[in-house]
């Protein structure tokens, strides 16, 4: 189940407010936990075991926090908490991509020799959310940074919380921990939430969904035989595409938080007017960059140990980022072109583009587009095609690439005014104005249209997954 989806909007979440809302207060984490149960099952229900490794999940990092806390074995649980969490993500996740790379090496130094069996598990949906969730809880509670869940509802509340279960925001149990155990309920809080969910529907099955059509006509004509232009504008669309979709989730996430009297991180803050990509990672999935800076970088020394060591945490983090994202070596030719780029703005360049915001604008611009390229195209062929459509001008295989086609007209006329649209919300002026028409009729209106619209492309079955569930 989907946020975007029909069942979702007009069967479980109506059906669960009403009776949260119904029950006394001191049993809404349970209806919460049930509930949240119910949801994840309902989009594990082809594979039900995963519904159980969830509860164990829940079940043992609620045992290992107590355990740690009592001071007595302490680090030997907390490694245990970690095996066990990590573990089972690096078996899901990473099996078959460690099997391939070892495959690749023994077929390297004996053709005929057999190769390992590929596992080929289904990855669990959300399993690299919750993990990082349950990893930083222990973390915290060693560190001493918050107590222990004494109450096992409370903790299995926190963990499967709906709103961020499958695709985050990743919400520390600090953020938590004191409206799990007492939060303040308004009918203004309530509508304030139900806005905010409303647009991020919007920004996902209006702008989003519509975006990721140029993007798979683009795919369908293929790497190697679209022209220049076409190439431009199909990466601009996944740029828009996976901000959209990823940013519009988030912000249904966190209208679900309000709704259920949560607070939320923020996840996004317009990245796209970043100067840098030091800046786009502070502005772009906030709450995992705030995870790898608290859980990874900093314990490794930060920048506290001199320059040779800030870069060799800075490659660690990254690799291990690229890797998060996905089990293929374009996501970790990803993650190392983010270090090195982070790395060149370290060693003076950012100085220079914050001081000249017309060129940070231009090489973002450059930039984002080439990386979005080796995130979206798994293949190493299919990504040099690309490039070389991209930037025509090295080589012979893209000659008369520069021709924009019959292609790129026809698609051009269909999805412009998305493209427009795409340019518009990366800014700030939309978001200013909402603020200041949310709550007169104005704002009334435009939530309507806005849900209204959405729903009908769900009716219409004008849909897709979110991107961010695959990883």
């Amino acid at each position: 189940m989907v946020f975007s989806s029909l069942q979702f909007i007009f069967i479980f979440l109506p059906a669960f407010m009403v009776v949260y809302y119904l029950v006394p207060e001191r049993f809404r984490n349970l209806l919460l936990f049930l509930g949240s149960m119910v949801f994840y099952t309902v989009g594990a229900w082809h594979e039900p075991i995963y519904v159980g490794f969830l509860l164990i999940a829940v079940l043992f990092n609620y045992l290992a926090g107590l355990l740690i806390e009592r001071g007595k074995h302490q680090k030997l649980w907390f490694v245990i908490g970690l095996v066990f969490d990590l573990g089972w993500l690096g078996v899901f996740k990473y099996a078959d991509f460690f099997i391939r790379g070892i495959n690749i090496l023994v077929h390297a130094f004996s053709p005929t020799a057999v190769g390992i069996a590929p596992l080929e598990l289904t990855l669990p949906i959300g399993i690299s959310f919750y993990t990082f969730q349950a990893v930083s809880y222990l973390v915290d509670v060693k560190r001493g940074d918050v107590h222990a869940e004494k109450n096992f509802i409370n903790y299995g509340a926190y963990l499967t919380m709906f709103p961020q279960l499958i695709a985050g925001p990743i919400v520390k149990y600090s953020t938590v921990a004191e409206r799990l155990q007492h939060r303040k309920y308004s009918f203004f809080q309530f509508v304030d939430g139900f806005k905010i969910f409303i647009l991020g529907l919007g920004l996902k099955v209006l702008l989003a969904n519509r975006l990721a059509g140029l993007w798979g006509n683009m795919e369908g004509i293929g790497y190697d035989f679209v022209s220049t232009p076409l190439a431009w504008a199909g990466i601009l669309a996944y740029a828009f595409e996976i901000y959209f979709d990823f940013f519009g989730y988030s912000l249904m996430a966190i209208g679900l938080g309000h709704m259920l009297g949560f607070e939320f991180p923020q996840n996004f803050n317009h990245p796209y007017l970043s100067l840098s990509m030091t800046e786009f990672w502070r502005r772009w999935h906030m709450t995992l960059g705030s995870w790898f800076k608290n859980y990874v970088y900093i314990p490794l020394g930060g920048n506290r140990e001199g320059t040779a060591k800030t870069y060799r945490n800075l490659f660690i983090v990254w690799a291990l980022t690229g890797l998060w994202h996905g089990a293929h070596m374009n996501f970790v030719l990803w993650g190392l072109c983010t270090f090195v780029l982070i790395a060149i703005e370290k060693s003076g360049f950012l100085k220079v583009l914050e001081k000249h915001h017309w060129l940070g604008h231009i090489y973002m611009f450059f930039v984002l587009c080439i990386m979005w390229s080796l995130f979206a195209i798994t293949d190493f062929h299919d990504i040099g095609a690309f490039l070389a459509r991209l930037f025509p001008f090295f080589g012979s295989a893209s000659q008369g690439a520069l021709h924009p086609g019959p292609d790129f007209v026809r698609l051009i006329k269909q999805y412009w005014p998305f493209l427009a649209l795409g340019f518009l919300f990366s800014t700030e002026y939309p978001y200013q104005w909402y603020l200041k028409i949310k709550d007169n009729i104005i704002g009334s209106f435009v939530m309507i249209a806005i849900f209204w619209g959405s729903v009908y492309c769900m009716y219409k079955g004008m849909n897709d997954p979110f991107l961010y569930f695959r990883f």
